[in-house]
């Protein structure tokens, strides 16, 4: 136990709480890490406690999607200390779940992000946790350079390894950092282990006895380094799935990349390579790894045309029809394509899901005529998604499911279906992820560029451009018109409030018949575990109660769905309108659904009520 009073904080004259000061004192004690030690004990003797209180408040939480903060020093934040303990406690964990961890290893890589200021990057973290394992005699693949996240889960699968660990903070602001973690079946990892890590990071705060010296991997028989390998080994198993080798040669279509200065650039030119597509012109000020991210407000291509001005300019001078936008770990994609109009559409990740999904199963199709072979045939999309490969299945007769939000659920079901024989084609969420070929069981932008790359190329040669098959495909398999959007809201309780009244709308335990003048006609609450439309009104998909999410369908073919995030202050909706084939008035279905989205803004969120922060444009 520390001494609550520290001569290392003076007596602590400044008033800090107990827990605060015994904290402070502990890192004092731990942080062999020269900036953040001095930057603590600068905000001491400054007696700075909001800072203090930011660095030491609360440790990162350990969850389903492993750690997300930014960079800098104290529990709370992601730095040389916390990557070990972490670290630390994932070890013992993995020690206690694996009796061959020592045969099997781990694989580590990491993205370009740089805190300097803190002496933070994405390389010094992962080196850092190798360091960990390596001294526990557990062998480590430790990627010699930056990778796409995609890569992690592709390299578990393929060596067989327990587990995987990747640095990065995919697209989000550049003082971030994370620790993403797959499990030994190549999928991100799900509730019990999210706990047992936490718990088994708890129990080891203080740092092994060789934690600080990284320099002892460098010569250590266990470390490996898969790039080479793996990087052949993945583009062989991408050119399993071109289609059109031939198309792609002779293809006048021309393509813009963008990386947002993220790891995606190189990567994206060998999968052309492997496509026999000429590589994609390359946003120049983009296109080299750059933890600043100078040219752009936020690093996420999924904020639509602000991310892609200079890709729009490039192509327009190049002439090129069509742009690919990676976010900076290369996990997910954006697709723009030139219209008639002169106007740039950027496809939502709904409409490239539908793309995407439509083409995948026309390609499967032509290999495989047998009508038999469709009954082991799946897809997947993530509940708040686009419900089209529903309705393409249920004309198609594969089978389409859909899992909780987030590709760790998409991952793991995946897996459990190819366990059984099946096939799955493809899975995405409308947060631009896709899985386009399952020997990675994560999204993975790299494969989905080159392959939305090929699919514009084959679509040339029958005059077609993406938009036209798109509506193509709306035309046959029915319209899907989706809106989303979001409230902020900072206060827990008046959330609790909100859903709250939902379920008890008119007296107790009555959820909502209409709302406006939309007749509701089944209601599913995956926090409660309720749903209207099983026989014994019990939720099919996992609950959890530490989230709120109400799914309301209505009688004229909408969907919406109402939740909280999981890693932002927002109450946020997705709703859909799904028309059966024929019905193909596209600007009256969109009519209907703003109408719909007005009503439920108005009668479900209350914003003026509730005191929500709507979206800023």
């Amino acid at each position: 136990t520390l001494v609550a009073t520290t001569p290392a904080l003076g007596g602590s004259g400044i008033g800090m709480d107990a827990r605060l000061e015994q904290e402070a004192a502990q890192w004092l004690r731990l942080d062999k890490n020269p900036l953040t030690l001095e930057s603590v004990k600068q905000l001491i003797a400054e007696g700075n406690m909001e800072e203090l209180q930011k660095c030491f408040g609360a440790r990162m939480e350990f969850g389903t999607a492993g750690l997300r903060a930014p960079m800098g020093a104290g529990i709370s934040h992601m730095n040389d200390l916390t990557i070990i303990q972490t670290t630390q406690g994932f070890c013992r964990y993995l020690e206690e779940q694996f009796s061959d961890l020592k045969q099997r290893g781990v694989v580590i890589s990491f993205d370009a992000r740089a805190h300097p200021s803190s002496g933070g990057s994405s390389r010094r973290f992962a080196r850092l946790a190798a360091t960990t394992f390596i001294s526990q005699g557990i062998p480590v693949h430790l990627f010699s350079d930056i990778t796409p996240t995609p890569f992690v889960p592709y390299t578990v699968s393929h060596l067989k390894l327990c587990a995987g660990i990747m640095i990065t903070a995919s697209h989000n602001p550049k003082q971030d950092n994370g620790y993403k973690v797959y499990w030994d079946n190549g999928a991100q990892i799900i509730a019990p282990h999210d706990k047992g890590i936490s718990q088994a990071i708890e129990e080891n705060l203080e740092p092994w006895p060789q934690a600080w010296d990284d320099s002892l991997i460098d010569d250590s028989p266990l470390l490996h380094n898969p790039s080479a390998s793996i990087n052949t080994s993945y583009f062989e198993d991408l050119k399993k799935y071109c289609f059109h080798r031939s198309i792609n040669r002779e293809t006048k279509v021309k393509f813009v990349h963008t990386s947002v200065h993220g790891v995606g650039h190189n990567f994206v030119q060998l999968a052309f390579k492997a496509f026999d597509l000429v590589p994609p012109e390359a946003v120049p000020q983009q296109k080299d790894p750059d933890p600043e991210f100078p040219t752009v407000k936020y690093p996420n291509p999924e904020e639509g045309k602000g991310v892609l001005t200079l890709s729009f300019a490039l192509a327009d001078k190049t002439k090129a029809k069509i742009i690919l936008a990676n976010d900076p770990d290369a996990d997910r994609l954006a697709v723009a394509e030139k219209q008639d109009s002169g106007e740039w559409r950027v496809f939502s990740g709904n409409e490239l899901g539908a793309l995407l999904g439509w083409w995948l199963f026309t390609s499967w199709k032509e290999k495989n005529p047998d009508r038999n072979a469709l009954k082991d045939i799946y897809m997947l999309s993530s509940t708040v998604s686009s419900k089209i490969l529903r309705a393409i299945a249920l004309k198609e007769g594969f089978h389409f499911e859909e899992t909780l939000t987030g590709f760790k659920w998409m991952g793991n079901r995946a897996k459990q279906l190819m366990d059984q024989g099946k096939t799955v084609l493809f899975a995405f969420e409308e947060a631009i992820g896709y899985m386009c070929c399952p020997f990675v069981l994560d999204k993975d932008g790299v494969s989905a560029a080159v392959i939305s790359a090929e699919l514009a190329s084959f679509l040339a040669t029958k005059n077609l451009s993406l938009s036209q098959q798109l509506k193509a495909i709306y035309v046959e398999y029915g319209y899907h018109i989706t809106k989303a959007s979001y409230f902020i809201c900072h206060d827990q309780d008046t959330i609790k409030k909100l859903f709250g009244n939902l379920r008890n709308y008119d007296g107790k335990n009555n959820y909502p018949k209409t709302c406006g003048k939309f007749e509701i006609s089944a209601i599913r609450d995956l926090t409660t575990g309720y749903d209207d439309s099983q026989p014994d009104k019990k939720a099919v998909l996992p609950t959890s109660k530490s989230s709120q999410m109400i799914t309301f369908t209505f009688a004229n073919g909408g969907v919406a769905t109402m939740r909280t995030s999981g890693t932002e202050p927002k109450i946020k909706y997705y709703a859909e309108l799904c028309a059966p084939p024929g019905n193909s008035d596209p600007e009256q279905l969109k009519k209907e659904l703003n109408e719909l989205v007005n009503a439920i803004e108005e009668n479900f969120f209350q914003p003026q009520k509730y005191n929500l922060q709507p979206k800023s444009e």
